[in-house]
């Protein structure tokens, strides 16, 4: 059965989305509204700055753990061990199909909408309205993944994403702490990285990141360049998101974790309706929390568990 999750499609969304934002920027102008006193440059900011703990070497829930790489590892063998189990799903109508048993509830916003370096507060109201109305949430497994099928979870080139590919080369950040429960809970920072592809770099080894949308945009007639190209004017920068993930140290499972992945839209030289030369910034923010409910399964899939 074909996976519903709008993520498959992202980079389209994505691409609407900044469509919709300067025509948004049309409808605003058209009614003068005064702009927020509040300037953006995404280019400011240390893209690699730290929004999680630092890592400090000592032994949580009876497990010792001595550099980020100890992290990663033991993550690492939780992500494989959880990710290995399956479940046999039914919508009631004969259809039964094997996903995987650990699911997650997905959450979209947009934040932060900059044009021509300027915040407004009727655009920060209009567009988040519109686009929520635009995605549909469905259940992924965990990240990264491109279906809930373990069959067909593969990467753009056809590999299987059913294992961990994270390593320590690829985090800015990583700590520990311990519940006193028999749980700990880890989190992971990676680095930053523009146009990340699934599975292939820092972010796409821990988030189900969109890789190039070039042709995409290249595909909305709507959409030109007062000059240059698609590759020089559209940024896709992933930088500030992590995972927060709590494992069970007796069964080695995961046992809750949430993802929260940010994506930084930068759009140079644009042309859109009567807008000329315009530029735009854009936060897109994707969480994923897991495990999905079966009453979040049941309204967003129409499935239940079965076995």
């Amino acid at each position: 059965m074909k996976q519903k999750s709008k993520l498959s499609n992202f980079n389209k969304f994505l691409t609407v989305v900044l469509v919709i934002v300067l025509v948004a920027n049309v409808i605003v102008i058209a009614k003068k509204p005064v702009p927020v006193a509040t300037e953006g440059d995404a280019g400011t900011t240390d893209a690699n700055a730290l929004v999680i703990d630092e890592f400090k070497a000592d032994t949580y829930g009876g497990v010792e753990f001595k550099t980020d790489e100890d992290v990663v590892k033991y993550y690492a063998a939780a992500f494989d061990k959880t990710k290995a189990q399956t479940k046999v799903y039914s919508d009631g109508k004969g259809n039964t199909p094997t996903w995987y048993a650990f699911l997650g509830e997905e959450d979209l916003q947009v934040q932060k909408i900059i044009i021509e370096g300027k915040e407004n507060a009727t655009i920060n109201n209009l567009v988040p309205t519109i686009v929520g109305g635009l995605f549909t949430k469905g259940a992924v497994g965990l990240s990264p993944t491109a279906s809930r099928d373990p069959a067909q979870d593969t990467d753009e080139e056809g590999k299987s994403l059913t294992t961990c590919r994270l390593t320590a080369e690829d985090v800015v950040a990583t700590n520990v702490k311990d519940n006193g429960d028999g749980t700990i809970t880890l989190q992971l920072q990676p680095k930053e990285v523009n146009m990340s592809h699934k599975g292939m770099d820092p972010q796409g080894n821990l988030f189900n990141t969109l890789g190039a949308i070039d042709s995409v945009v290249d595909s909305i007639q709507q959409l030109s360049w007062s000059q240059g190209t698609t590759a020089e004017n559209c940024i896709v920068n992933y930088h500030g998101g992590y995972a927060t993930v709590t494992i069970d140290t007796k069964s080695g499972l995961i046992t809750t974790a949430d993802y929260h992945m940010e994506a930084h839209i930068a759009v140079t030289h644009a042309n859109v309706l009567v807008l000329k030369d315009k530029s735009a910034n854009v936060l897109v923010t994707y969480d994923v929390h897991y495990p999905a409910s079966e009453q979040y399964i049941k309204d967003n899939l129409g499935m239940t568990i079965v076995g």
